[in-house]
C-alpha cells in the first residue's frame, strides 16, 4: 500500500521540480525532461536471462563510441532480424526463437542501447533506428520482426533507407505515433504546453524532428513488402486503434488481433501466426 502511494505520487513531485526549475534554468529543466523521456528504466539482464544471452553472443555494433551486443542463431534459411521492445532485451525472443529454429532460420538480435549488455544510458526511436541500419548493412535479413517501439522503428528505418533485402515484417503490439505517449508524459507530469513546446524544440534542434514526424501516416506508406500486424485487444501499453491505423496506412498488411495475449504477445497462437506468415 505505501509502496503505491509512493509511486502515485513521485510523477507528480517530478514534474513540480521540472516546472520549479523551468521557471529559474529553462534549458537545464528542458535537458533533464529529455533526460528523463530517453532514459528505460528497465531491459536490464536478469539473473534467469544471462547465460541464455550469454551462449549466443555475438559479434558487437560499434554506435557512436559506445557497443552494441549482438546475439547469432546460425541456420541455413532465410535471415531474421529481431527488434525488442522499450525496457527490454533480446532475451523476450527465446521462446520464439525455439520456433524459428525448427525452419532451420538464420537469427540475429541486438540489445538496444541501454539495454540488456548492450552499453549508453540513453534511448530514443532516433537512435534506434542508427543501430538497425547498421544491423541492416551487416546482417541483410529478409524477414524483421519488431516488437513495440522496434516495430515502429524498423518501419521507420524502412521509410530512411529502403532495403531492397526486406522482404517481409512483422510488426507485435506496435505503436503507430509518438504523439500520444508525449501527450501521456506531459499529463503524468502535469506538465504546461509551454514545457512541452520548449522540449519538442530542444528535441527538433538535436535530431531534426517534431514528435508529430513519428507517425505512421508519414512514413509507413513506404512499406511495399507483405506485412503481418498482431496485436492485441486489450493492450495495455498501445491502444489496439493503434493497429487498426497501421493496418490502413500499409497496402499489403494482414492485422490479427488477440484477447489475453497482453502486450507482449509471447503466446503460441502469435508463434504459430508468425511462422505461417513467414511459410
Amino acid at each position: 500500500m505505501v509502496k503505491r502511494i509512493i509511486q502515485s505520487f513521485l510523477p507528480r513531485f517530478i514534474g513540480f521540480r521540472l516546472k520549479a526549475l523551468y521557471a529559474i534554468q529553462p534549458e537545464k529543466a528542458i535537458y533533464k525532461a529529455f533526460l528523463l523521456f530517453c532514459t528505460p528504466r528497465g531491459g536490464f539482464v536478469k539473473p534467469h536471462q544471462k547465460d541464455y544471452l550469454q551462449a549466443h553472443k555475438a559479434e558487437k555494433i560499434s554506435y557512436k563510441k559506445i557497443n552494441i551486443q549482438t546475439y547469432r542463431w546460425p541456420g541455413k534459411g532465410q535471415k531474421v532480424l529481431l527488434l525488442h521492445g522499450w525496457d527490454s532485451n533480446s532475451c523476450r525472443w527465446k521462446d520464439l526463437i525455439v520456433k524459428l529454429k525448427k525452419l532451420d532460420l538464420d537469427i540475429m538480435a541486438f540489445d538496444a542501447p541501454a539495454q540488456g549488455n548492450s552499453e549508453g544510458n540513453l534511448l530514443n526511436a532516433v537512435m534506434y533506428e542508427e543501430v538497425v541500419q547498421k544491423a541492416q548493412e551487416s546482417f541483410r535479413p529478409e524477414i524483421v520482426i519488431g516488437h513495440s517501439m522496434g516495430g515502429m522503428t524498423c518501419v521507420f528505418n524502412h521509410s530512411k533507407h529502403n532495403n531492397a533485402n526486406v522482404k517481409k515484417f512483422v510488426l507485435l503490439g506496435a505503436p503507430s505515433e509518438l504523439q500520444r505517449i508525449m501527450d501521456g508524459f506531459q499529463k503524468i507530469l502535469r506538465l504546461s504546453d509551454k514545457f512541452m513546446v520548449a522540449v519538442e524544440a530542444y528535441f527538433v534542434k538535436r535530431y531534426g524532428y517534431q514528435f508529430s514526424d513519428f507517425h505512421l501516416k508519414h512514413f509507413g506508406t513506404s512499406v511495399k513488402v507483405p506485412t503481418l500486424i498482431i496485436h492485441d485487444k486489450y493492450d495495455k501499453v498501445v491502444p489496439v486503434k493503434e493497429a487498426h491505423e497501421i493496418n490502413e496506412i500499409i497496402n499489403d498488411s494482414k492485422l490479427v488481433i488477440t484477447e489475453g495475449a497482453g502486450h507482449s504477445l509471447n503466446k503460441e497462437r502469435v508463434f504459430k501466426e508468425i511462422i505461417s506468415f513467414i511459410q
